[in-house]
């Protein structure tokens, strides 16, 4: 497997990021959707990882800086043929550690409160990732979770 940062032009890698996109309208009503667009992950603030497989295409994830000490991880994707096998992991573990590179003392993500996003929610717990309050611009909705991680 191999981490690359990815300026999200390649159509397999669009491909993901629109099924990531889809998956979340079946699983949030709009007003609680988060996920950023093509052009929200083009922005110069945020930072985009794919991991291959070869040529295989097996996730990707991303970091949006909030200020200096806080990042956000956004955009986290495992590929179908992939999922199950450690992608998710392996992204996260990899956005973590670039968010302790640059100096942040916390980062910090929102999910989804319904039952398709358990397993992202016992991921991001497994990682110390703890609930908390809605952060940056998010505000209370229950269908959102918000969680953090003291770096």
């Amino acid at each position: 497997m191999h981490i690359r940062t990815d300026d999200i032009t390649d159509p397999v890698v669009i491909a993901l990021l629109e099924e990531h996109l889809r998956c979340m309208a079946l699983a949030s009503p709009p007003e609680s959707i988060h996920a950023l667009d093509l052009n929200g992950l083009r922005r110069p603030e945020v930072s985009f990882w794919t991991i291959w497989n070869g040529d295989e295409l097996a996730g990707c994830g991303a970091l949006k800086a909030l200020d200096s000490e806080h990042g956000e991880i956004k955009s986290m994707r495992t590929a179908y043929a992939f999922q199950g096998k450690g992608i998710a992991k392996l992204m996260l573990r990899h956005l973590v550690d670039e968010a302790k590179s640059r100096g942040y003392r916390r980062v910090s993500l929102e999910t989804g409160s319904a039952n398709y996003f358990e397993p992202a929610r016992r991921l991001y717990a497994g990682f110390g990732f703890e609930f908390c309050k809605p952060f940056d611009s998010y505000k209370e909705d229950p269908n959102s979770i918000f969680m953090t991680l003291e770096l």
